[in-house]
């Protein structure tokens, strides 16, 4: 026993063990989703400006998934942020939905029509914020988002002069549905990836509802749909990052299109689709994201996952059919 406490009192042993423990100190306190941020809201008795909470929320957004504890992780190279996983892949989910959003503005909420020109500050920001997620060096994904967020910002400082008319966010039903279709198919997507953890048997329905439907090549009646096992608390971390995204993003949808959403009573919908996505936000209890069986002894957490996320995207269903009908 005197030996081996001999010997763990080497420096060229006590250096590593150290070094390791603060990695893993680092790797934890990194690892912590940040809090919710605050959405801006007209002051009483005040006209809002339109747009203003949609571009605050996705610049606050940004800036947040580059400054929160550890700063943006997804594409560091050294430990120990290159052995983490989770948090690169809530960075992801988020990322997604602030290149939809900003897709939107740029395409739909800054132009009157399709053949209007598009604001040239979201010409710079939306291509900015598309730079690979994982690029670390020429040019590095933090500078690139930096610059798309200093190019909203120009876009927001505009939108909130009153002397200035060329920058402009257009609160139209018919917009704000073009954006949620792109939340719909993004949902769509998390929810089938979660669902598929556990192997499952599902009849191919691709051409379903189409007698003269093709495609490119054959595939089998029935397919075995399975998640690999590395790729589990991707998926699920992908849907937390994704889904604290949108809690903020149709919040401020809740501001900007608010008398629209009101003549379509579309509100409570719109707050059931949050109300599902803020259940995906509790708090892990386990270490590790479990794979049980749906019926068996041990939870399956992306099976709960999806089970959220199936129903904010049938929610938002409901709320695009009202906005079209309503």
């Amino acid at each position: 026993m005197g030996s081996i406490m001999e010997f763990l009192r080497k420096p060229w042993v006590i250096a590593p063990v150290v070094i390791l423990l603060l990695f893993l100190a680092l790797g934890w306190y990194w690892s912590e989703e940040p809090d919710e941020i605050a959405i801006v809201t007209p002051v009483e008795g005040t006209l809002p400006t339109i747009g203003v909470a949609t571009t605050s929320v996705l610049i606050n957004a940004t800036e947040t998934l580059l400054n929160k504890r550890g700063g943006y992780l997804s594409n560091d190279v050294t430990p120990p942020s290159v052995t983490l996983d989770n948090i690169p892949n809530w960075e992801f989910g988020v990322l997604q939905q602030i290149r939809d959003l900003a897709k939107a503005m740029r395409n739909d909420y800054s132009r009157s029509q399709t053949q209007s020109e598009a604001d040239p500050d979201l010409e710079v920001a939306e291509p900015k914020f598309n730079v690979d997620s994982t690029a670390w060096l020429f040019p590095s994904a933090e500078g690139e988002y930096q610059e798309g967020i200093d190019a909203m910002r120009k876009y927001l400082d505009r939108l909130q002069d009153k002397s200035q008319q060329n920058a402009q966010f257009y609160a139209r039903a018919d917009n704000l549905n073009e954006w949620l279709s792109l939340v719909e198919k993004r949902l769509g997507s998390l929810s089938q990836r979660l669902s598929k953890a556990r192997a499952q048997t599902r009849i191919n329905t691709d051409l379903a509802g189409d007698k003269n439907a093709r495609q490119s090549t054959a595939s089998a009646s029935e397919v075995v749909a399975e998640t690999s096992w590395f790729k589990i608390d991707d998926n699920f971390y992908e849907a937390r990052g994704t889904s604290w995204a949108l809690i903020h993003f149709l919040r401020a949808a809740e501001v900007d299109f608010g008398p629209v959403l009101r003549d379509k009573n579309a509100i409570p919908t719109l707050r059931q689709v949050i109300k599902e996505l803020e259940a995906t936000q509790q708090n892990v209890s386990s270490p590790m994201i479990l794979n049980g069986k749906g019926m068996g002894m041990f939870a399956n957490h992306s099976l709960v996952m999806s089970s959220y996320i199936a129903r904010a995207n049938s929610a938002i269903a409901d709320l695009r059919r009202l906005l079209d009908d309503g």
